[in-house]
């Protein structure tokens, strides 16, 4: 197996690489965005979580010859069928500042449950990792997690980043961006996708 100590993000979000970042610190394996490597994002068109993780991570993998990790995650919403699901970073169709989209697709979002009563705004952040530990590596490493929770009717909280205002919180009785870091670090759809990957690599 390749040496794990130096992984590259495949991603170019820098609140995900924060987490991931956080979580990964444990085991002394620092993560390298892609774009210290001049890697362009990967095209996303798969249909799945599952698919888009692999698509990202075999081309960061490709293109810089080292191990890469990908995480493809987003809100599932049972009142919206599933919405908006693999285009939760892109729910609304807007693209440029980070912060300027997330407040985008989270108006979206609200104006979409507008007349959806609170029990059934159920929802759940899912996250599915691949690792890829060369380039052709014919086995990645899939791990998945999910965290339920509900959708609040309007933001609250300044902390985490994309749909975390608007994400109730019901053992902590409170919004995902109200949580303070290493809590969220410990109970979220991330957190939970990576401690699965961990347990499958060696110390």
């Amino acid at each position: 197996m390749n040496d794990l100590t130096e992984i590259v993000l495949a991603s170019s979000n820098e609140g995900k690489l924060r987490e991931l970042q956080d979580i990964l610190a444990s085991r002394q394996i620092t993560l390298i965005p892609q774009t210290e490597f001049d890697v362009p994002d990967a095209k996303e068109n798969g249909k799945t979580f599952v698919e888009n993780a692999i698509k990202k991570a075999r081309h960061a993998s490709k293109l810089t010859g080292l191990p890469a990790l990908a995480d493809d995650s987003g809100l599932v919403v049972d009142a919206l069928d599933g919405e908006p699901g693999i285009y939760s970073a892109r729910y609304s169709g807007e693209s440029g500042d980070r912060d300027e989209v997330d407040a985008a697709n989270n108006a979206l979002l609200l104006e979409n449950l507008e007349q959806v009563p609170e029990a059934e705004r159920t929802a759940r952040f899912v996250c599915c990792i691949a690792l890829f530990r060369f380039p052709k590596d014919p086995m990645p490493l899939i791990c998945q997690g999910s965290w339920e929770g509900r959708i609040l009717f309007s933001e609250s909280g300044a902390n985490g980043f994309g749909y975390d205002p608007l994400f109730y919180v019901p053992e902590f009785d409170c919004a995902s961006a109200e949580l303070d870091p290493d809590t969220k670090n410990s109970v979220s759809h991330r957190s939970q996708a990576l401690k699965h990957l961990l347990a499958s690599l060696p110390e």
